[in-house]
């Protein structure tokens, strides 16, 4: 199992916090208990303190992760939103009070046996992906429950759950995975995963466990070091971080930052 904790040791996902909502809206990410650790990244709140004059729109940047989120409300009608290799926006209601489980790239897919491609790019009923931890949620969560219950209920869960699991550690897989986290994405898929793989059994596997090929995840990694580090415009420009990142050139870099957020690195880092 020291295969899978190396994960987090190498990724930390970021998610931008939130700006121009004044304190109307709150984003919130609570670590889960260790033993869960190499497997969920974090548990999320994301619910307004007041009620909006307007409906809201939440970003999700991509972040490499595949995430169960629900709207305490409506516990019965949890979801699951796959790898992206882009931004994706949520119109939500002047009023909502979501959470979510963020699983660590692969984790998914070992826990609940389910294709990570098949998921990639979109969200679906978690009825229709995992039975058993839709009901859990739908029977366990409620909107009088604090961030704090919630965690405890959930740990209480997936730790209960994680002895029913049977895992595939394929070694050559996460030599090849962590290759990609060490290198922060900037690597030659050709040439520097000489993990005992073919190049279609590595784009299998990838899509398998990840939700998409190996170079589509290193785009995805290299971007959320760039969020990682939090550099200024300035610094942008001084230091010419986007060539350290594998960007060949400003364009290059602009086009697929925005990409993966949905706004010009300018804008992203801007004071």
């Amino acid at each position: 199992m020291e295969v899978l904790k190396s994960i987090r040791d190498l990724y930390l996902p970021v998610q931008p916090t939130l700006k121009q909502t004044g304190e109307k809206v709150v984003y919130r990410e609570m670590v889960p208990r260790e033993q869960l650790c190499p497997f969920i990244y974090c548990y999320w709140q994301l619910k307004t303190l007041t009620r909006l004059d307007e409906s809201f729109t939440y970003r999700v940047v991509a972040d490499g992760c595949i995430d169960i989120f629900l709207e305490l409300e409506r516990p019965q009608e949890s979801l699951v939103m796959g790898f992206c290799k882009k931004y994706t926006e949520f119109p939500l209601d002047p009023e909502f009070h979501y959470v979510g489980i963020r699983f660590l790239p692969t984790m998914f897919p070992q826990l609940f046996r389910v294709d990570a491609s098949e998921l990639s790019n979109r969200y679906e009923d978690l009825m229709l992906v995992h039975k058993r931890t839709q009901q859990f949620l739908s029977r366990n969560m409620n909107q009088e429950l604090s961030f704090e219950e919630i965690k405890e209920r959930l740990d209480n869960y997936f730790l209960n759950y994680l002895s029913t699991v049977k895992w595939n550690l394929d070694s050559r897989l996460y030599a090849a995975v962590n290759q990609v986290l060490k290198t922060q994405g900037v690597l030659s898929v050709q040439n520097d995963l000489d993990v005992g793989l073919s190049e279609r059994q590595l784009r299998r596997l990838f899509n398998y466990y990840i939700g998409d090929s190996v170079k589509t995840f290193s785009k995805v990694v290299r971007f959320q070091n760039i969020l990682r580090a939090k550099p200024s415009v300035q610094s942008l420009k001084r230091n010419k971080l986007f060539f350290d990142s594998g960007y060949y050139d400003q364009p290059h870099f602009i086009k697929e930052f925005k990409n993966h957020y949905g706004v010009t690195p300018s804008k992203a880092f801007g004071r």
